[in-house]
């Protein structure tokens, strides 16, 4: 593929999107002005962006914007079923986000598709998907996806569209959920504890380090919570602490 299979047109376009989202309000993260308008540059009946944190099954965002008519919410319990068969998803776990933008049909037929549990009891009435992942920290994906019902795959131009906007996609992300991050004051013990949650250590490990009961840790964590305004774990860790992106394979 090359750059001249975008038009000066569609690369305004492109621009343009990125600049309203900007510009928005920076209460959501992301914009989701910003899902509205690759919506329109990418054609498809469902556009979504997605976050899950994998060891807990969180979904920490989740935004839709449907183009080809009202779709029913889906059963996650479903997706956690048969999610292994789908490839592209795989492969998003395993490079934590550093992933070429990708297309069902580059891992398989329609026919094929059509035959696996994913898609008759999850996936349909879409037959392509498409998506751009996000980096993040291990045991998460985070990625823009879009879903058409007819078997046409996404064209050359839908690919390149959003590999060039991949790197603006990664700073608006950040961008905005460096501005919700207001500032919290945690007493130097609550850091402390926070930190060895982070590092994966259990209550009683925690209690065990700081020689403390594992009802104080409990209590410090409470304390954090509610300081944060969360209600788990992994919500005030990415809250308070940068996401820890690993070092690109490229």
């Amino acid at each position: 593929m090359s750059r001249h299979s975008i038009t000066e047109r569609h690369m305004r376009a492109m621009l343009d999107v990125i600049d309203e989202a900007r510009h928005s309000d920076p209460g959501e993260v992301p914009p989701l002005t910003l899902l509205q308008g690759l919506g329109r540059l990418v054609p498809c009946d469902l556009a979504e962006f997605s976050e899950v944190d994998l060891p807990t099954r969180q979904v920490l965002a989740s935004q839709a914007v449907e183009y080809g008519g009202h779709y029913a919410q889906p059963d996650d319990d479903v997706w956690w079923r048969w999610k292994h068969q789908h490839p592209h998803c795989m492969d998003v776990e395993r490079s934590h986000g550093y992933l070429d933008v990708a297309q069902m049909s580059d891992y398989m037929g329609t026919r094929d598709f059509r035959n696996l549990a994913l898609y008759s009891d999850y996936m349909r009435p879409f037959i392509n998907l498409m998506a751009v992942t996000l980096p993040t920290a291990p045991g998460r994906i985070r990625m823009y996806h879009f879903s058409r019902e007819s078997a046409q795959p996404f064209t050359d131009r839908d690919r390149l569209t959003l590999e060039l906007l991949r790197p603006h996609l990664i700073a608006v992300y950040h961008d905005f959920a460096r501005r919700r991050c207001e500032p919290v004051q945690l007493t130097p013990r609550e850091l402390e504890v926070l930190r060895a949650v982070a590092n994966g250590l259990s209550t009683d490990a925690i209690a065990r380090q700081f020689v403390v009961s594992a009802s104080t840790v409990r209590k410090h964590l409470e304390n954090v919570f509610r300081k944060l305004g969360v209600s788990s774990r992994t919500a005030a860790l990415a809250r308070v602490f940068p996401d820890p992106e690993p070092l690109s394979p490229y």
